[in-house]
């Protein structure tokens, strides 16, 4: 895997330790059946040095206990000037790395800018105009079958089915939870060391978190990636339930809601308008069921 060997290179040339710290990785792991935990190496390694091991992806969860090291025969050849690769790959890798790194592709990118242009349909009427037209080709005759109450209430399954599913396979929930073990772990050590009254593990430990402080970071991109697409798909519905309210307010009725009672779906009700707070209602309570039913979790997968 050339992805692995310029990590190996770029962790090399950030910091020359890092070279020493792959190659107890690499000996340790071998000794102890292709896995190695951070018990096995703390001796040889700083946490910030296994950190930005598991932060680079050279160190992969195991089905168990433990890590494992991707590509090892990589990894070594890396070490050793043997991989083959050129000046011009070198920097053509790195780039794709960040990309890997931060779980961003150009896709995800492009989703994103797209859903901010259809974002301003809220309130450039044209643009609104153009996605509700469009979208009313498909969901006209389903509005005409349903009361609008249960448009709505059949929009918010869908949203919340493919958000579900879109959080389940695009958030790397088990590199999250590494993330906020390895946070955890430095701050139990400075604890320890306030309480022992150790200023130079204070000071290097200060060091530490202050590079783990990129991966609170990398956290936000991971979780915000699967949310540009979840808003490419869910704003053209918004829009369309907004612009069948503007042109058939008269015509849609009223809306009866518990607590509520008996509104117009253009009422303020609380903060929201009374179609978005129903939408949202609906849309809450299926998530939660339908994560329940498919046992899905987005939140961050701790050992």
């Amino acid at each position: 895997m050339a992805r692995v060997a310029q990590k190996v290179r770029d962790l090399a040339n950030e910091d020359p330790g890092m070279r020493r710290a792959l190659e107890v990785v690499l000996d340790r792991s071998e000794s102890n059946g292709g896995t190695v935990e951070w018990a096995d190496v703390d001796d040889e390694l700083s946490s910030g040095q296994w950190g930005r091991l598991i932060e680079k992806g050279i160190l992969k969860s195991a089905d168990g206990d433990g890590f494992r090291v991707r590509d090892p025969e990589g990894v070594e050849q890396a070490l050793h000037g043997d991989d083959g690769a050129s000046g011009t790959s070198t920097t053509t890798t790195s780039v794709d790395d960040d990309d890997e790194d931060s779980g961003w592709t150009t896709y995800d990118k492009l989703a994103g800018l797209a859903a901010l242009g259809l974002f301003l349909g809220y309130q450039v009427s044209p643009i609104r105009n153009l996605v509700g037209g469009t979208l009313d080709a498909v969901l006209g005759p389903l509005n005409e079958m349903l009361p609008f109450y249960a448009v709505v209430l059949v929009l918010s399954m869908v949203t919340g089915l493919y958000s579900t599913l879109l959080q389940a396979n695009l958030m790397d929930t088990d590199k999250m939870g590494e993330y906020q073990e390895r946070m955890q772990e430095i701050q139990e050590r400075y604890k320890d060391a306030k309480e022992r009254g150790d200023d130079d593990a204070v000071d290097r430990i200060n060091d530490e978190r202050m590079e783990a402080m990129g991966d609170q970071m990398g956290m936000m991109k991971m979780q915000f990636r699967p949310m540009v697409w979840i808003m490419l798909i869910t704003i053209p519905v918004f829009l369309w339930l907004y612009w069948e309210i503007i042109q058939h307010a008269d015509e849609l009725g009223s809306v009866t809601m518990p607590l509520i009672g008996e509104t117009a779906w253009t009422a303020g009700t609380f903060v929201f308008p009374a179609w978005i707070l129903w939408y949202f209602v609906c849309s809450m309570g299926f998530t939660q069921l339908l994560r329940k039913a498919l046992n899905i979790t987005t939140s961050p997968s701790t050992s």
